[in-house]
């Protein structure tokens, strides 16, 4: 199957606003702007069944209709905080085709009735945040942004933000609070952003992707974009592709296709003669799947029933020579580092997990440790202020669930029967004490 593109048409430099004219750019905002009826960009986004593309996959147009159109002033955030390990599709839709992104902002801040928005971009992205710089020098050039956009008495503050290297930062409350200069922790909810968000006022938070797709939609129409994809998962989605696969790389897929159209199709499948052990769907915080699981389909819900989530659409390829628990281990610390501590089973239980999965690892473990760690899981899922803790203990759960006699075997032969061939191996062998966790039963 060969890519729809959409977002990923770099047909010429789209960089270029001149460029990205030519390709019908900034045509979309004309046309609604021109229209004079910000309702009807909510009207068309909803039709279009368009789901966030984040992670969350919430109807795009529902959410933005969440927001009271009697309280001023409103705003919209951007989230390019992409962090989530094995995401990298926000990228190059900032790098390539930044005005497309700019145009989405315009468009759906037209559409709520905002006047000002933010872009929050991961700190690390210093090129594509300069890409931006001068796309957005172009747009008020062009008088896309700023007063009076292209005559039609609307008035539109685009404003560039760089974060500092916090994962927690991707999560749309603690975004806001960072935003605002306080500390990047995940706010209570309710309430929710669309009520008080930004300065306490109503505000619309959309991934980049999500934006994006916008202009397209409009110039489509939203029943023709509905067109795209199955019953409940409209339309095409970028899936950044990665691990022990031949052909790395961000593909643009409408969501009928496959996994096995992904990987084995548009990524070559596993190289080296090498035998596919798991499959991550959709970024490090999502659970496993398994070979037998490749022709489930990309679409949210054939995800979900297959046990897992469509998450950030980072797909992960993982080969027979890899170590399940060195890359529990490896997902377990990033989340432990990332957490902001600002809630209990957060904080305590992604170390209690790291720590068990590194006794496992080193071969220190006892009997009664494995369920230990199921046990912590248990007590984190469902009970954290955000979705972090969760990010760690939903993907280790599945890999012992999945691999559990793998788990069992470090125990029972006190090391890992993988350290020859293990892409992890010497990340966590002769560097890390094993911690002591006292009496475990």
């Amino acid at each position: 199957m060969s890519g729809l593109k959409i977002l990923l048409d770099f047909d010429g430099d789209r960089r270029d606003i001149g460029v990205y004219e030519k390709s019908g750019g900034y045509k979309s905002l004309r046309a609604a702007l021109k229209k004079g009826d910000p309702g009807a960009v909510v009207k068309a986004v909803d039709e279009s069944g368009l789901r966030g593309r984040g992670g969350a996959g919430f109807p795009t147009g529902r959410k933005a209709s969440f927001l009271p159109s009697d309280r001023k002033p409103a705003y919209l955030c951007v989230n390019a905080d992409e962090s989530e390990p094995g995401t990298f599709k926000d990228r190059e839709i900032m790098l390539r085709n930044p005005h497309a992104l700019i145009e989405g902002i315009l468009i759906m801040s037209y559409g709520i009735g905002a006047t000002s928005a933010f872009i929050y971009i991961r700190g690390e992205y210093r090129t594509e945040f300069e890409v931006l710089q001068r796309a957005l020098e172009e747009a008020r050039s062009k008088g896309y942004v700023g007063g009076n956009v292209l005559g039609s008495g609307y008035d539109a503050t685009v404003v560039l933000h760089r974060g500092a290297g916090a994962y927690i930062c991707g999560e749309e409350t603690a975004l806001l609070s960072s935003l605002e200069g306080e500390r990047g922790q995940p706010r209570s909810k309710p309430p929710f952003p669309a009520v008080a968000g930004l300065y306490a006022a109503p505000t619309l938070v959309n991934n980049v992707e999500t934006l994006a797709s916008v202009p397209f939609i409009l110039a489509m129409g939203g029943e023709k974009y509905a067109a795209i994809g199955t019953e409940r998962s409209k339309g095409t989605r970028v899936f950044s592709l990665s691990g022990n696969v031949r052909r790395p790389g961000n593909y643009e897929l409408p969501l009928t296709a496959t996994l096995r159209d992904l990987i084995e199709g548009l990524g070559g499948g596993v190289p080296d003669g090498r035998t596919m052990k798991a499959i991550i769907p959709g970024g490090s915080s999502t659970p496993i799947l398994t070979p037998d699981q490749l022709d489930t389909g990309i679409d949210y819900e054939s995800i979900a029933a297959a046990g897992s989530m469509a998450g950030s659409g980072a797909v992960v390829v993982i080969d027979d020579r890899t170590c399940m628990v060195q890359l529990a281990l490896r997902v377990a610390e990033f989340y432990r580092h990332e957490s902001c501590g600002k809630c209990t089973p957060c904080r305590e239980g992604t170390k209690w997990g790291t720590d068990i999965i590194r006794r496992i690892e080193m071969g220190e473990a006892r009997q009664g440790e494995l369920d230990l760690l199921l046990n912590v899981c248990d007590r984190i899922l469902g009970n954290c202020l955000c979705p972090l803790g969760d990010a760690m203990a939903m993907p280790v759960a599945s890999y012992v669930t999945h691999f559990r006699e793998e788990f069992q075997r470090h125990i029972d032969e006190g090391g890992c029967p993988f350290t020859r061939d293990s892409p992890f191996t010497d990340l966590y062998h002769h560097r890390h004490p094993v911690p002591d966790l006292g009496s475990v039963s």
